[in-house]
């Protein structure tokens, strides 16, 4: 049966989780954003009472 065979699957198992552990951080991390986000105020907004042309 070739599926227990380790030898070639252990080594594509390592190398898997070596890119996901070691360089993809790094990359994920060193992303930019392109609109830094900005502090909004606590402060709600008060609503406009609606006009009604006919009352």
């Amino acid at each position: 049966m070739p599926q227990l065979n380790p030898n070639p699957w252990f080594v594509i198992f390592t190398f898997a989780w070596a890119f996901f552990l070691i360089i993809m951080p790094n990359k994920v991390m060193s992303h930019l954003f392109n609109n830094n986000p900005i502090m909004e105020s606590t402060k709600k907004p008060q609503p406009n009472p609606w006009n009604w042309p006919w009352s």
